[in-house]
């Protein structure tokens, strides 16, 4: 056994943020009984991810994100919203979406069949992340579920995975993997802290970075091969 400990990421790694996303826009929107339109989500999606980027870079606070990105929006659509509370309505909704990525439940079954401890590292709002990994069927599956809100720290930073090493009383680094989707978080953040990453890659998205991932996969099940 290469790995001993695997860290996953959890949204678009292990679970399908975009369905989770479009599930609580689409109920908010009718909480509120305001029109969603395509246009809209398309600008959500695109501040959104500016402001996570800002908060990767610890540019941003988690609790200014959160109410931003909708008074962003509504700046730009012309609705007059009071984004705060539209925004807890909506990580209300968020909580609600535990869907899937196809293979993940066989992924994380198998893996720890052949005794690996897992872990998740995610960055995101607590209530939503343990509200969403908490309702799904791989909720049981993971010693610890680590929320950037819940440590003071978040992906690429190296506190969070401080954080994680002593939850998980590890010591040895050169045995522990870190799995995720994004390279400037899950991948940057793992070389930060010197250990190996594995960059899920589904879409094949070109690196025109220079982060270098000590593995890329392109499907979930490849990982095994890895471990």
């Amino acid at each position: 056994m290469k790995y001993e400990v695997i860290l996953f990421d959890a949204d678009d790694t292990l679970f399908d943020y975009s369905l989770a996303e479009a599930h609580a826009l689409k109920s908010v929107f009718l909480e509120f009984q305001v029109d969603l339109l395509q246009s809209h989500i398309e600008l959500y999606r695109s501040v959104n991810q500016q402001l996570w980027n800002d908060f990767e870079k610890g540019e941003i606070t988690l609790d200014f994100l959160r109410h931003e990105r909708f008074r962003k929006l509504f700046a730009e659509v012309k609705v007059e919203l009071d984004a705060v509370h539209f925004s807890e309505r909506y990580v209300h909704y968020l909580g609600e979406g535990s869907f899937l990525i196809e293979g993940s439940d066989v992924l994380i079954q198998q893996v720890l069949h052949n005794g690996h401890r897992i872990a998740i590292i995610t960055n995101g709002i607590k209530q939503t992340q343990h509200s969403r990994i908490g309702r799904s069927a791989l909720a049981h599956s993971f010693e610890h579920i680590i929320v950037s809100e819940d440590t003071g720290f978040s992906k690429p930073q190296t506190g969070i995975f401080d954080f994680a090493f002593e939850k998980l009383n590890l010591i040895n680094k050169s045995n522990v993997l870190m799995v995720g989707d994004s390279l400037t978080s899950d991948i940057q953040g793992g070389i930060n802290y010197g250990i190996d990453t594995c960059w899920y890659n589904p879409k094949r998205k070109p690196n025109r970075t220079s982060i270098n991932p000590t593995y890329e996969i392109h499907h979930l099940n490849e990982l095994l091969q890895l471990l």
